[in-house]
């Protein structure tokens, strides 16, 4: 009988050391991921940045071996061959136009701006308002913390140098040709990442790599497609209502749409700006012209994209956007989104599904029927 209860008291002690070193070195972990993220934030972005484009030239090298049995790296090389002379051709037929435009676009914004803040200045209300908005954004309230296009932390020194000696031109071509050599060898760089993790969490790594590769890859040629078709609307909806600068106002409507929700909000705030110099009741217009656009994307586009990509819950991938907007600045926030969706997808891959018996849909009475959801979600 005593040799029965030995066994178990010897291996108590082990099990608990075993649940402690466990605790212990994911909590390390998670203590040197935040550093990480504090310290090196702006040189992750820019890495982030390159994945995302080496994640898209690798899709379409893949698409386009499907149709011609070539080499893969031929196969990239030709993928970026074709999107340089895309965009060689379109700055040549489009550029000036559209670069003149711009110009003018940014004239009358500073126009209008002068005109709002001198409108908003003449009311008790309205000078309140510019007393508690920064400067940034034509208010009154001096800041003392100004962050760069890269953000703050320590690291900014690193990305300072690639900031001051080539400027954003600069690093958007640094991340451009990062991209296009981890798209040359993706095996190269996965399997070398691989090889920083224990042998025994291999497999998993690898599979949670592969479906945050495949998700990002989904994400970014649903959001390419909405921002066309919102570009396309907002510009072809403005020429009809006569708005001026329709074409630079749809580009912008275009790329502000990369940023869900606030993107659409930053997308429509130039055209109604531009629309109120002809009166409020073009502005009026102009705004009801984005609700529309912008319902019919959140409730007819949306959902069809979301079939073929990922769920990003609305809360989620606004908080996503002010929690990396924060930390790393303009570019985190551009970023945050396909970021969130890769994170979820690891989450969801990393974890175990829910039993029927825990979700709490009936619980807080968001399901009428909770037999039929438990099935739906099972």
């Amino acid at each position: 009988m005593p040799s029965d209860v030995t066994p178990s008291s010897d291996h108590s002690p082990q099990r608990d050391l075993s649940h402690i070193f466990r605790l212990l070195r994911f909590t390390l972990i998670v203590t040197v991921a935040v550093i990480a993220i504090w310290l090196l934030g702006d040189v992750l972005t820019v890495v982030f940045a390159a994945t995302l484009v080496a994640v898209v030239l690798h899709g379409l090298a893949r698409a386009l071996r499907r149709k011609f049995p070539i080499p893969y790296q031929l196969a990239v090389g030709l993928v970026a061959l074709i999107v340089l002379l895309a965009i060689v051709a379109l700055v040549y037929f489009s550029g000036p136009q559209i670069g003149d435009q711009f110009m003018r676009l940014k004239q009358a914004l500073i126009t209008q701006a002068g005109d709002l803040k001198g409108r908003l200045g003449q009311s008790s209300w309205g000078q309140f308002a510019l007393d508690h908005l920064p400067s940034s954004l034509g208010g009154n309230e001096s800041s003392s913390n100004s962050s760069g296009i890269f953000g703050t932390g320590l690291a900014s020194s690193v990305t300072g140098i690639l900031s001051s000696a080539f400027g954003l031109l600069g690093t958007i071509a640094v991340v451009l040709i990062a991209g296009l050599y981890f798209a040359m060898s993706p095996a190269l760089y996965v399997d070398g990442t691989l090889r920083l993790v224990p042998p025994g969490h291999r497999p998993l790594v690898r599979k949670l790599l592969l479906a945050a590769g495949a998700t990002l890859w989904s994400w970014t040629i649903g959001q390419a497609f909405d921002m066309l078709v919102v570009g396309l609307a907002s510009g072809i909806g403005l020429t009809i209502i006569g708005v001026p600068l329709a074409l630079a106002l749809g580009v912008v409507a275009g790329l502000c749409n990369f940023i869900p929700y606030i993107g659409a909000i930053l997308g429509a705030v130039p055209a109604i700006l531009i629309a109120l110099s002809d009166g409020t009741r073009e502005g009026l217009t102009v705004a009801g012209l984005y609700a529309v656009i912008q319902f019919l994307e959140g409730n007819v586009l949306a959902p069809f994209i979301q079939r073929h990509a990922v769920h990003m819950p609305p809360a989620l991938a606004i908080l996503s956007q002010t929690v990396f907007g924060s930390i790393l600045g303009i570019p985190g926030l551009i970023l945050a989104s396909p970021l969130t969706a890769a994170l979820l997808v690891v989450g969801d891959k990393a974890t175990a599904p829910l039993d029927d018996d825990i979700r709490v849909g009936s619980d807080v009475g968001e399901t009428c029927e909770p037999e039929a959801e438990k099935k739906k979600y099972a």
